[in-house]
């Protein structure tokens, strides 16, 4: 029998094999893990369905496959009888299942025009690309059947779209028959340079994560037109109190930080600001308006950028947040965050400052609208009721979808979140007689113990 991908997702239709635990001979178990793939950014792990002994591993790290795809051939039987059934399925089907296979034109043989190209799977299953790549080519009525994927396994990104609607519409201009060139003109094939020719060099493949990133950042700067607006905080009083009650917190075994302080004041802006807590939906036309809060905080990890989410920020107090912030931090660097961890996010924080630097361009994490970066805090000298005084000042860089939000209500925006940090009420960080056994209740009214920050005076 064979195992085969399951369905790693909603929307998750095909992964890259990263890790293969077991190998030809081996004794596997029901439900235990035989191989790891990484779909999107999470790492899912494979169980085998039925207990026996390892005959074949049809893939090997690297590879990019599909749901239903065979991955390994078990036998319940030792490895006499395991060789039998597996040499049978490869004789019989040689006249009739592969038959329609070769017929098919499939010429993948040398150059190819995309006119004539036609993706082939003896599975049966569709050519692999990303969710987002198969939305857009139904909305634009393109059959992912015949676009050559570029990338490794012959997966289809949005740059191999972008080609096969060139070449159609040289195609259409043409008056129906393409020029020669046609095929390798629109396709700008990366030039491979020798640098070392100049001195010493050390090539470092990328890996699936770094490739993922790569095609994500890409279609989010290429399909949004972004704006960013910076300004700065004033974080003196807030860093003061987060100083005052971070050993409170540390009796609980949680470690507060400015960062879940942010993730809190968001939610005042995006309430306020509901444009920023939504989604474009291209296809209908239409603004998804989003009546609950789920924060994605960006982590650095040496595999590269993760992105999991906070549920419900609104909903919890500081206790909890800065629990689950530091308990999904950990879980993402190990690389054991799941897919439901990464997906359904409205609104996104990176946070650079602990490494340092001013202002940047966050890219917004698409399909959100809006993604906030927030630098180091620096000490400088302000002038407050016409004195000079040195206060903390933290950048923040917004960046949103011009399509959806005006430069006017950015400004304004982020002008409201830089008052909710300012001014963050010290009762939310007061621990009161809320557990962490449950989430907390809503938050307090805003007009209690606002404790704004003293200007003029120290």
């Amino acid at each position: 029998m064979e195992i085969r991908v399951p369905k790693l997702g909603e929307t998750a239709e095909s992964g890259s094999v990263i890790n293969i635990l077991v190998k030809e001979g081996d004794k596997v178990k029901k439900n235990q893990t035989v191989l790891e793939l990484e779909n999107e950014k999470a790492v899912a792990p494979i169980p085998a369905t039925e207990s026996g002994v390892v005959t074949k591993v049809h893939v090997k790290v690297g590879d990019k496959v599909s749901v239903g795809q065979a991955i390994l051939s078990i036998s319940e039987n030792g490895s006499a009888s395991a060789e039998k059934p597996a040499e049978k399925p490869a004789a019989a089907p040689a006249s009739k299942t592969q038959a329609p296979v070769q017929a098919a034109p499939v010429p993948s043989q040398g150059p190819v025009q995309p006119g004539a190209y036609q993706y082939v799977s003896s599975s049966g299953f569709a050519p692999p690309a990303a969710p987002s790549i198969r939305k857009m080519a139904s909305e634009l009525g393109i059959d992912l059947g015949r676009v050559r994927g570029s990338e490794r396994g012959g997966r289809i990104i949005l740059q191999d779209v972008a080609n096969y609607i060139r070449y159609l519409q040289s195609v259409v201009f043409s008056g129906g028959a393409a020029p020669a060139g046609a095929a390798q003109a629109p396709k700008p094939v990366a030039e491979s340079i020798d640098f070392s020719k100049w001195g010493p060099v050390t090539k470092k493949p990328l890996t699936s994560l770094r490739k993922k990133i790569a095609e994500k950042m890409q279609e989010s700067w290429t399909t949004i037109p972004h704006v960013t607006q910076n300004d700065e905080a004033d974080v003196t009083a807030v860093m003061a109190l987060v100083k005052k009650y971070a050993p409170d917190y540390e009796k609980k075994g949680v470690k507060l930080t400015l960062t879940a302080v942010i993730l809190k004041a968001c939610t005042v802006a995006l309430k306020k600001f509901p444009g920023f807590n939504a989604s474009l939906d291209e296809a209908a036309g239409e603004l998804v308006l989003k009546n609950y809060y789920h924060v994605g905080v960006a982590v650095d990890t040496e595999q590269g950028l993760i992105v999991p989410v906070l549920r419900d920020v609104d909903k919890k107090d500081l206790l909890r947040i800065s629990k689950e912030l530091g308990e999904l931090a950990e879980k993402t660097r190990q690389r054991k965050v799941g897919m439901d961890d990464l997906k359904g996010g409205t609104f996104t924080v990176s946070n650079l400052g602990g490494i340092g630097g001013q202002h940047f361009t966050p890219i917004i994490n698409k399909p959100e609208v809006a993604i906030l970066g927030v630098s180091r805090g620096m000490a400088k000298a302000v002038v407050i009721d016409k004195k000079i005084e040195q206060r903390v000042l933290m950048p923040l860089s917004l960046s949103y979808d011009h399509r959806v939000v005006d430069g006017a209500d950015g400004a304004r925006f982020i002008r409201e979140l830089v008052q909710a940090i300012e001014k963050f009420p010290e009762d939310e960080l007061r621990l009161g007689k809320t557990s962490l056994a449950e989430p907390a209740s809503a938050k307090k009214d805003s007009k209690s113990a606002p404790a704004p920050v003293k200007k003029g005076k120290k």
